[in-house]
């Protein structure tokens, strides 16, 4: 059969740029298919990059790292709005695309701007401001994302009622905000408009925050975010949300009720693939939107892969970069990347930041292993006294016969940078003594390595006494 692609991509996100590249780089005929004006996905236009963008900027405003080390109290104009506040996100946002389409020109992959959808398991029709096209391919890659899943019971057409995508289109910062769902986006929004002198709310019907994280740093988090004035209200259900006057209102079970100026719903995203014609080739989305797949990233379908957001957790832009790669390498034979690693590292832009990667306290107890902690404070590390964290810790879990690091985790500034210190050891099968043996800057947030290996050491029972 003649195909007018080696591999036709739906969606320019992190998985689709990077497998389009990837295919591309081994001499693969690439063409990508993106919806939106500009690539990039959620994850710059409307989540990560703007987020992010908001969450420096309210930390440098509010004065969040200068109010230990000087006691300053900075508050914002009273007549700062968001759009003022976010003025750096338009050009972060439009570099970002600039080199995501650089890439993919350099690479000498096409791209069509459009709706696409599969006609079958080789053919793509695109709908866009070139009107109808059709591709054909060998290979398919379906990378089209996840958008903020929308109870039917929830009316978010209310100018005060909002999803996670359309948060940062406030037009003034609240006096107070609702934000329903405490999993990653949710704590991330709820730190970021509490920095901003919002009066925050956060609920969710779990018990805890963050259950995948280890415990200690979950305490920390939590103990941090209600002293920035965060009020939890943690198993807590939702019955009904209703704009009721000049707010929105929230009613509970048990009858109690939070009423606030503005409401943020971030409990869950969805699959972004309904629209895709997928049932017409024996491909079915989940009650979620989300596509199964196998260890090659292969639909039901062989030639059809998915990878990303489109499948799931755990719905990282790292973890979507890597399987885009893998999914074409598997597709087209490449003897170059066959699997994503296992040990995943999470970033968590709470304020103050969490980071974790492999085992954690929790993990070992349920799997048997015999493991030892160490811990290094901030607040006893000359560079965190500096920047005024004075609550960030970084801890490293060991396994005792062996010595090997199996697990750090990290809260503070920096924690997303430093954790990568860590996974490196891990990921080389390295001990708790290579960072006695290391030499670190001073000073430096990273030597808090060498003296959380100090404080195990003295758990494992080593012949002499470790250095101080």
């Amino acid at each position: 059969m003649k195909v007018d692609y080696d591999l036709v991509v739906i969606g320019a996100g992190p998985a689709g740029e990077k497998a389009a590249a990837q295919a591309a780089y081994f001499g693969k005929r690439v063409l990508v298919v993106e919806r939106a004006p500009q690539p990039g996905g959620a994850g710059t236009h409307t989540g990560t990059v703007p987020s992010k963008t908001l969450r420096e900027t309210a930390m440098y405003l509010s004065g969040y790292r200068s109010r230990e080390m000087y006691g300053i109290a900075v508050e914002l104009e009273p007549t700062a709005t968001l759009p003022r506040l976010m003025s750096r996100k338009a050009a972060i946002v439009a570099s970002e695309s600039r080199r995501i389409s650089d890439n993919l020109a350099r690479h000498n992959v096409d791209t069509w701007h459009g709706a696409g959808r599969l006609l079958d398991a080789h053919t793509v029709e695109v709908t866009g401001p070139e009107g109808v096209r059709r591709a054909s391919a060998a290979v398919i890659l379906i990378a089209t994302g996840s958008r903020p899943a929308r109870p039917v019971d929830i009316d978010f057409t209310d100018e005060r009622i909002h999803d996670s995508d359309e948060i940062l289109e406030l037009d003034h910062i609240p006096a107070s905000m609702t934000i329903l769902g405490a999993g990653v986006i949710g704590c991330e929004y709820a730190c970021m408009f509490a920095a901003l002198g919002v009066r925050v709310t956060l609920v969710d019907s779990r018990e805890v925050l963050l259950s995948f994280l280890d415990r200690e740093m979950v305490e920390q988090l939590t103990r941090s975010m209600r002293r920035m004035g965060i009020e939890l209200r943690m198993g807590a259900r939702w019955k009904s949300v209703a704009r009721e006057g000049d707010g929105v209102v929230t009613r509970f079970g048990d009858g109690g009720a939070i009423a606030s100026e503005q409401l943020l719903y971030a409990a869950g995203r969805e699959g972004r693939t309904r629209e895709l014609g997928l049932e017409a080739l024996g491909i079915y989305p989940d009650r979620r939107g989300y596509l199964a797949v196998n260890e090659r990233y292969q639909t039901v379908v062989p030639n059809v892969l998915a990878a990303g957001d489109a499948i799931g957790f755990p719905a990282l832009a790292a973890t979507s970069m890597e399987q885009g790669r893998v999914a074409v390498c598997h597709a087209f034979g490449f003897d170059y990347k066959r699997s994503v690693d296992e040990l995943l590292p999470y970033g968590i832009y709470t304020i103050p930041e969490v980071s974790a990667v492999g085992e954690c306290e929790a993990t070992c107890a349920e799997n048997g292993i015999d493991y030892a902690v160490g811990r290094a404070h901030y607040s006893q590390n000359p560079r965190g006294k500096i920047s005024g964290d004075t609550e960030g810790l970084l801890k490293l879990v060991v396994a005792r016969a062996s010595r090997r690091l199996i697990g750090v985790h990290v809260i503070g500034d920096r924690a997303t940078e430093l954790v990568h210190i860590g996974q490196a050891v891990i990921h080389l099968r390295g001990t708790v003594d290579a960072f006695i043996e290391m030499v670190f800057n001073f000073p430096s947030l990273a030597e808090a390595y060498k003296y959380a290996a100090y404080d195990c050491l003295g758990q494992l029972a080593c012949e002499s006494p470790p250095a101080s």
